[in-house]
């Protein structure tokens, strides 16, 4: 098979890898990848949908697979369909599920799916009155997608009320803050679990939990991930079969709305003893969650793919390692505010003289033999172990060895 991956970070650097170690494999591209993932494919520097169907029609690509989730809602998928390529990723009526909050809370109450008390408004004028129904802290967020951005935790009615101005007046995310979902404030534990879906058929892979706070002890601003380990401790037999059963909800949703989903399906839940609730959909792999799943998968990607195609891949034709994974993100100074690129990276041949420790990049370039930072989440140090402790102390050796200008860590990831 021909493969081409979609995107450039942490994720699409741990899809390059797991997907070279296939069998049915014959060539692997990247768009616009990085210096990562230049270890197993060819990076492309394609600047827009158009040029990637055309590089894909004129080679023959058998099999694109999206990372982000801005192509998938964009319709990259009902795009190259209709030109006979086959995608791995949701369609673009299925991404409403990531694309619109809206849609995402209305098909979960439809289809009787736990999830938190919320109403959506459409202007700062009737959030007036909504706010009014919420006791605080309450969660706002933003419709559409907003580069991650959009979603603002609100403790009291004044940062609630400055929140919807800056959406509605100040339209700080354009078309994708035109609407915003109010919803109660969950307590709990978070946690992660990332689905295969095949023809609205969902089968789970392993559990994760991931780190959104910026500071140790889980202080700061939210981040897209600087750190996370699987599998969750969460997930015991019990949960799993309340999980199994929110499942079997989604896929009967899925179906009666129409909807023929082929791809990923990653859904954050909200964990309180007992009680479970669905945070938020993403039609995609979820990151950094990827960078501790894939390297637990023991079978190969691609044939697990081909199946999800054909409508006859089954929980058990996922076989695990018995192994645990942790993963430990180096961000730039500044991030996930204002920060600089362009930092020379060293340390990295000798971080990885361990076979358990595998550093994945998540934004770097590759320029005149040297490898630069080139984002505000640089690379994810990643160990497979019999223990998190044991995990833990390896890959917090191994990043003493890494260095650029300005690199930050956390340094309680699978501790708390």
């Amino acid at each position: 098979m021909k493969v081409l991956v979609v995107g450039n970070g942490g994720r699409e650097d741990a899809l390059c890898k797991k997907i070279s170690e296939s069998g049915k494999l014959t060539k692997l591209y990247c768009v616009k990848g990085n210096a990562g993932t230049l270890r197993y494919a060819e990076n492309l520097d394609l600047q827009s949908t158009s040029d990637i169907l055309d590089f894909s029609l004129k080679e023959k690509i058998d099999l694109v697979v999206i990372g982000p989730e801005n192509p998938l809602c964009e319709g990259i998928t009902d795009l190259f369909s209709a030109n006979n390529i086959r995608v791995f990723g949701a369609d673009k009526k299925s991404a409403q599920l990531e694309g619109s909050k809206d849609f995402a809370k209305r098909f979960m109450q439809e289809y009787g799916i736990p999830t938190a008390r919320y109403k959506t408004v459409f202007s700062k004028e009737e959030s007036k009155y909504v706010l009014k129904e919420f006791s605080y802290p309450l969660v706002i967020k933003a419709d559409g997608l907003c580069a991650g951005k959009g979603v603002r935790i609100c403790n009291s009615k004044t940062e609630a009320e400055k929140y919807i101005a800056e959406l509605f007046d100040n339209k700080i995310f354009g078309e994708e803050g035109k609407a915003a979902v109010i919803e109660e404030f969950l307590t709990g534990k978070e946690a992660s679990l990332l689905c295969f879906v095949s023809g609205n058929k969902i089968i789970p892979m392993e559990s994760a939990r991931d780190y959104k706070k910026i500071f140790d002890n889980d202080l700061g601003e939210n981040t897209g991930g600087v750190g996370c380990y699987s599998p969750s401790e969460l997930f015991d037999d019990t949960l799993k079969t309340r999980v199994h059963t929110v499942l079997e909800k989604i896929s009967v949703g899925l179906k009666n709305e129409g909807l023929e989903y082929f791809g990923i399906l990653f859904i954050g839940f909200m964990i309180d003893g007992s009680d479970i609730k669905i945070l938020e959909f993403n039609v995609r792999f979820g990151d950094p969650e990827t960078e501790v799943v894939l390297p637990r998968l023991k079978s190969d990607l691609l044939e697990l793919i081909e199946k999800v195609f054909n409508k006859t891949l089954e929980e058990k034709d996922l076989k695990w390692k018995k192994e645990k994974c942790l993963t430990v993100v180096l961000t730039s100074e500044g991030y996930p505010g204002t920060y600089k690129k362009g930092k020379e990276i060293s340390g990295l041949k000798t971080a990885c003289d361990d076979r358990n420790v595998y550093i994945y990049h998540n934004n770097t370039k590759y320029k005149d033999g040297k490898i630069l930072s080139d984002g505000g989440r640089v690379l994810s140090v990643t160990g497979l172990g019999e223990s998190f402790e044991k995990i833990r102390k390896k890959i917090y050796e191994r990043i003493e060895t890494i260095h650029f200008e300005g690199m930050r860590f956390r340094k309680d990831i699978g501790c708390i």
